[in-house]
């Protein structure tokens, strides 16, 4: 018989870890369906209200470690998020995991903390009561805070809430040694979550049959647990009523009153038998053979096992927890590792997202050097050709120079000490304005006019009987805001006396001109000279020389000022019906 029993005995153990529930299973599920929906979208808060859901499964059926995990999973994301409504509700929830298993310090912690977080004030009365209500070890003061959240649930209507503050409130009242209250806060809970939460309903039935068994009231608690059989959570779920039946049998043990437990436990194994229930089956079976023991009945006994054995197959067969439990730990699996893909996947964006931000700095900062680079060198450019370009207009010409103080020369030389003197004094008074206007690079109209006037007195002087001259300007030039390059007009004008006027035999004539033609100015030196190609043919190698080096340096002087500041200016020089023509075009 030994031998027996302890082959049923492996047996029974072997299948009492296939049991699940069928409606859970499809329920969590369900949920990781939506689960891989969110992730793949992105939907953050989709993810953590299917990881609630899952929890919540779990929750209602009794297994509150699975609950836990899963709430704590939906509230990092919560967090992150910064919901606060829903981070609320889901620290509340592991708070009450965390009491179902007697966490009582951590549950504490997390009640404080969705009372920190409430998103309303009743919300975070109800957690701040249920934490005083743990910190507490005064029994009135536990029954205060318990009374707080029965009236907030009242108020609110929050039927979970409120049979739970019942059923905390009878606790205290077994405390206090109050029998009769303890068992209408029961009653009042069981009332209230029979139809709201039939799986609190259960808890709360079996917690009342215990309290009843405890104070060897064995008839209130056969009749209550009678009373959960009649509802319709019990009787259209044959796992649940088989559970219950069992539990009667129990209590009929209690009362010792074993021929009745015997009928209720063949019954339950029956049902089970029939429904596919492995697990219940084995239970019945085992409480049966205890039973059978105390009466000495070694052939029901064997019976009852040998009728197990051979049923067995086909129970195994029918029992859908073997499936249930599978697709459980695989859909369990499943979100472990769509957990892992996404850490995966946020891992391999955090590198490429660090790449990116690496590639764009060093972009931005390779963009910068480029842009302070290419700056510094159009300063240095920029600095370079204002050098240039006041190198240039430092330039006085050689010649002139020279001839002028030939002139002087031979003012004196001839004793004519008066012309020598007025030459003098408008020499260096043309060579005094030059100087001063030597570092800028234009000069206000009047003062170039001067300059200009200045410089034909001096070579009238010299070439008293050569040329006359003429300077008109334009009355619509505003010649108070019109600014020129310095001495740009004076090597074309010297050009024309000393190339065109001084080789005529007659006397000559030149003219310099100053008219505003829309929004420009232009320039014109014309005079009645050789001309181009006579004036050629009539210098020397030296003078060749000289006037392509000077020529040369306005015309890169030109050029200069165009690039840095932009006025467009175009010149051009040609022969003429009388002479040679040059005109100058500059914007204002």
């Amino acid at each position: 018989m030994n031998w027996f029993r302890v082959f049923v005995f492996i047996m029974m153990v072997f299948v009492n870890n296939l049991y699940s529930q069928n409606k859970a299973t499809q329920e969590v599920v369900a949920e990781t369906s939506k689960l891989r929906k969110a992730v793949d979208t992105k939907n953050e808060s989709a993810e953590a209200e299917s990881y609630y859901n899952i929890g919540e499964t779990f929750y209602n059926n009794g297994n509150f470690p699975k609950s836990e995990e899963y709430f704590i999973k939906s509230k990092n994301i919560y967090e992150k998020l910064n919901d606060k409504q829903n981070l609320e509700k889901v620290i509340r929830k592991i708070a009450q995991s965390q009491e179902n298993q007697n966490k009582l310090k951590l549950a504490l912690t997390n009640y404080e903390s969705a009372s920190n977080v409430g998103f309303s004030n009743s919300s975070r009365a109800v957690n701040s009561n249920d934490a005083s209500r743990l910190a507490t070890s005064s029994v009135t003061k536990k029954a205060e805070a318990i009374q707080n959240n029965i009236k907030i649930s009242e108020k609110e209507n929050n039927k979970e809430d409120l049979a739970a503050s019942y059923s905390q409130m009878a606790d205290v009242n077994i405390e206090q040694n109050n029998i009769p209250k303890a068992e209408e806060n029961l009653n009042n809970a069981y009332k209230i979550s029979v139809k709201e939460a039939p799986q609190q309903a259960l808890a709360i039935n079996q917690k009342l049959t215990d309290f009843y068994v405890g104070n060897k009231n064995f008839d209130k608690a056969i009749e209550a647990k009678k009373e959960v059989l009649k509802e319709d959570f019990v009787k259209d779920n044959s796992q649940k009523k088989v559970e219950q039946i069992q539990e009667l049998a129990e209590i009929y043990i209690k009362k010792n009153d074993p021929k009745e437990a015997i009928v209720l436990l063949k019954n339950a194994y029956n049902i089970a038998l029939n429904k596919g229930h492995t697990l219940e089956a084995q239970k019945s079976v085992k409480k049966l053979d205890s039973l059978y023991a105390i009466f000495k009945n070694t052939e029901a006994s064997v019976s009852l096992y040998r009728d197990f054995l051979g049923k067995l197959p086909d129970l195994v067969s029918k029992d859908r927890s073997l499936v249930d439990n599978k697709i459980l730990e695989d859909t369990e699996q499943r979100i472990s590792q769509l957990e892992q893909e996404k850490k995966l996947k946020d891992e391999l964006i955090r590198k490429k997202n660090i790449f990116n931000y690496s590639l764009i700095a060093a972009l931005v900062l390779l963009s910068a050097l480029i842009f302070f680079i290419f700056r510094t060198l159009k300063k240095v450019q920029i600095k370079n050709k204002k050098i240039a370009l006041q190198s240039l207009r430092r330039e006085m010409n050689p010649h002139f120079i020279f001839n002028s103080l030939n002139s002087v020369n031979q003012f004196i030389a001839t004793n004519n000490e008066l012309e020598a003197n007025q030459y003098l004094t408008k020499f260096s008074k043309l060579m005094r304005g030059v100087m001063e206007n030597s570092s800028e690079d234009f000069i206000p109209f009047q003062q170039e006019l001067d300059l200009l006037q200045n410089y034909l007195a001096l070579e009238k002087t010299r070439f008293a009987d050569k040329f006359d001259y003429q300077i008109t300007v334009d009355e619509n030039l505003n010649q108070q805001n019109l600014q020129l390059p310095g001495m740009m007009v004076q090597p074309f004008l010297e050009n024309a006396i000393w190339h065109g006027l001084r080789y005529k035999t007659e006397k000559g004539f030149l003219k310099l001109s100053f008219k505003k033609e829309n929004q420009h100015l232009k320039i014109t030196i014309e005079d009645n000279g050789i001309g181009i190609e006579e004036s050629k043919k009539q210098k020397t190698i030296h003078q060749k020389n000289r006037e392509g080096r000077g020529m040369k340096n306005t015309l890169e002087r030109i050029r200069l000022l165009n690039d840095l500041y932009k006025k467009n200016i175009v010149c051009s020089v040609k022969d003429s019906p009388n002479g040679v023509l040059v005109q100058i075009v500059m914007n204002f």
